[in-house]
């Protein structure tokens, strides 16, 4: 007689187990602990076999008896409904072993130590925020172009466009590993070039005109917070580094006596050299009986332990009534660039590697840290001296330039 759900949920478990039969070879198992788990009894070649179906009551009287009917139909088409679960199982199991997160993450993991901390950092939480939400499950070699711009568009549809397209990037990087590891055919990244609107390039505010340079350095050199801001302020635009890299600066980096300073830039991972003008020297005589006996050359305000904030240089060129659309701490090194290649004819690869890009030689091979370092100590002394007659020359006037002198201040 075929079970009742009242029957099937009453069931009381006993010393040893025992089942309760329905119909069609299916029936419930009572375990002595209590358990009821759903048993399909059938024949194949000659034999008596069991299939699992689930287990009470997360599986129901009426979903057991539809997984029956459904093994019942796989046994009349002679496939052995055990063996086509395997298989199944064996498909998920691939499937997911080549879904597009999983890819993704053994390629991050492959790449990561070659990548700036920050790099890497941007690189996984992007991906973790707006990609693997969406097609991170799917296996890799079943993603289609429109299954990937559907997500880019999410990423667009709130204002982040440019973060949308180093998305795209990201995953043609992934799609791309994946084929040399033979788990994808084809990366279709690269069918959505130009579906997506493109980025307007912001340049970072810059001076690069030299008549207006010299006003420029007499409004920085009449700043009067801190002495390390004051510091900073002059030594940005003589070392034409990156922001991030002058307030981190530390002085077990920096030898005065050999006139450079030598880091780790955290955009490439590359050591690197900074000749030191005697200018630059000067300053950081200066400001080293301040910070000198501690581990940063511009410490923070409220704790030495700690490098002075991303955004003071920038809020201290605001508080000299330097506006953000002319002039930003990055911009220093647009300056330089500029006016070293138009004014100064200094070679396109000594600037570049002064500027601790990716230069590379002829063939292809990457500089190390010391090469063109003659030309490049010339090419510094040579711009300091040049700031300075710069500073030290005509009066300044807010026609040349729209320095509306701000209040002062520190840090």
């Amino acid at each position: 007689m075929p079970l009742t759900d009242v029957t099937v949920r009453t069931a009381k478990p006993r010393d040893k187990a025992y089942k309760l039969s329905d119909s069609g070879g299916l029936y419930i198992m009572v375990t002595p602990e209590g358990g009821k788990r759903w048993r399909w009894k059938y024949r194949i070649g000659g034999r008596e076999k069991l299939l699992s179906m689930g287990t009470y009551p997360d599986v129901p009287l009426g979903a057991a008896r539809a997984r029956r009917d459904d093994a019942r139909k796989l046994l009349a088409s002679g496939i052995d409904p055990s063996i086509h679960r395997q298989a199944a199982k064996a498909a998920q199991a691939e499937s997911a072993s080549n879904s597009f997160e999983v890819i993704a993450r053994e390629w991050f993991v492959k790449h990561e130590s070659g990548w700036a901390v920050s790099h890497s950092r941007r690189v996984i939480a992007q991906l973790e925020r707006d990609v693997f939400p969406y097609i991170g499950p799917r296996p890799i070699s079943e993603i289609t172009a429109p299954e990937l711009l559907k997500a880019l568009r999410r990423i667009e549809d709130r204002g982040a466009l440019e973060t949308a397209h180093k998305a795209r990037v990201s995953c043609g990087q992934v799609f791309r590993y994946a084929i040399a590891t033979g788990r994808a055919e084809r990366d279709v990244s690269a069918d959505l070039r130009g579906a997506l609107p493109p980025v307007k390039v912001k340049h970072m505010a810059s001076v690069t005109d030299p008549a207006l340079v010299g006003p420029l350095l007499r409004v920085l050199y009449g700043y009067q917070g801190t002495l390390a801001v004051r510091c900073a302020l002059r030594l940005a635009p003589l070392l034409f580094v990156r922001p991030g890299e002058l307030r981190t600066a530390q002085w077990a980096d920096i030898d005065l006596d050999k006139a450079e300073w030598r880091y780790t830039v955290t955009k490439t991972q590359s050591d690197h050299i900074v000749p030191l003008a005697t200018q630059a020297i000067e300053i950081l005589k200066e400001l080293q009986p301040l910070t000198g006996r501690g581990r940063y050359v511009f410490p923070g305000a409220r704790s030495i332990e700690r490098p002075m904030s991303e955004n003071t240089v920038n809020a201290a060129l605001r508080r000299l009534g330097i506006p953000q659309d002319e002039l930003t701490g990055h911009g220093f090194r647009a300056m330089a660039r500029t006016i070293l290649d138009e004014v100064h004819g200094f070679r396109a690869d000594v600037i570049e590697h002064q500027l601790a890009h990716a230069v590379r030689d002829s063939l292809g091979r990457a500089y190390n840290r010391t090469s063109h370092l003659p030309e490049r100590r010339k090419m510094m002394q040579e711009w300091a001296n040049y700031l300075d007659d710069l500073r030290v020359g005509s009066t300044p006037t807010k026609s040349n330039l729209r320095l509306y002198g701000g209040d002062d201040g520190g840090e």
